[in-house]
């Protein structure tokens, strides 16, 4: 039986959610947003975050920053450490200066601004006691040394090479200390040898889930929130006795977000 842990979670309401530009191959300007229905899909995922008995706290949406809602691209946290992120592109780089202040307002005193590019947890993913770190397309091979001084953990770089899984977080998701799920081909062949010797009981994803961004998921443990196209991966959850929550990511996904995307963990000591 799979135990659930009870998390805190850091979310952004879409206030200002729209598709302007275009910096990953998810965006296209001219199809348009529903910003509504963006809003209630939001809303389903930190509903159901609240039903499970998670924490959940809001930093407020800054206008003109419309990839806000994706918090979990704004740091990372580990033990009440938090490394802010560095952002590759300008159109997102004034999200940093807004996640610095909001965990220096609520507490933190380990906050670091780094040097090298990071996007939060968008390529770093806390397993355990040691932090999978993607680089390719966002965050630099750097700041995986960086990653690693602060934190005082093994950090394991992971390199991505396809564009449409520009994060890590869209390619892999940490189920519990043990265990992930994961796309074979968004990763170099030196990569997928790594992430066979370390997790070889790993549930692999098809192209299918892939595409629906069903690896943007969150795991507390036992329960998974994911995207409800993701089939497969539902009934392998399942099979490894995970219960998983699919929800509809529509309107987020034509930014090329999903669950955890929307999702900043706070990993308390």
């Amino acid at each position: 039986m799979r135990e659930a842990t009870k998390r805190h979670y850091l979310m952004c309401r879409p206030t200002h959610f729209e598709v302007t530009y275009a910096i990953n191959a998810w965006m296209n300007p001219d199809k348009p947003v529903d910003a509504d229905l963006a809003l209630a899909q939001w809303e389903r995922v930190r509903d159901l975050y609240l039903g499970l008995g998670h924490e959940v706290s809001y930093i407020e949406p800054v206008e003109g920053l419309a990839d806000m809602v994706f918090s979990a691209n704004g740091a990372t946290v580990v033990d009440d450490k938090v490394l802010i992120a560095r952002f590759r592109h300008q159109e997102r780089a004034p999200e940093a200066d807004a996640y610095r202040a909001w965990f220096q307002d609520h507490g933190h005193t380990e906050v670091h601004v780094p040097v090298h590019v990071n996007e939060g947890e968008g390529d770093f993913a806390p397993a355990g006691r040691r932090i999978l770190a993607g680089a390719g397309f966002r965050s630099e091979p750097g700041a995986h040394e960086e990653l690693r001084e602060f934190f005082g953990l093994p950090v394991v770089g992971l390199t991505l090479v396809d564009p449409l899984y520009y994060h890590l977080d869209t390619a892999l998701c940490v189920l519990d200390d043990d265990l992930v799920m994961y796309y074979p081909a968004a990763f170099c062949e030196e990569s997928r040898a790594v992430l066979r010797e370390l997790y070889p009981d790993a549930i692999l994803a098809t192209r299918e889930d892939a595409e629906a961004f069903g690896l943007n998921a969150v795991s507390d443990g036992r329960n998974v929130v994911l995207t409800e196209t993701a089939t497969h991966l539902m009934d392998e959850l399942r099979s490894r006795g995970f219960v998983p929550h699919g929800v509809d990511m529509s309107e987020l996904l034509k930014a090329g977000g999903a669950v955890k995307c929307i999702t900043q963990e706070i990993r308390h000591r």
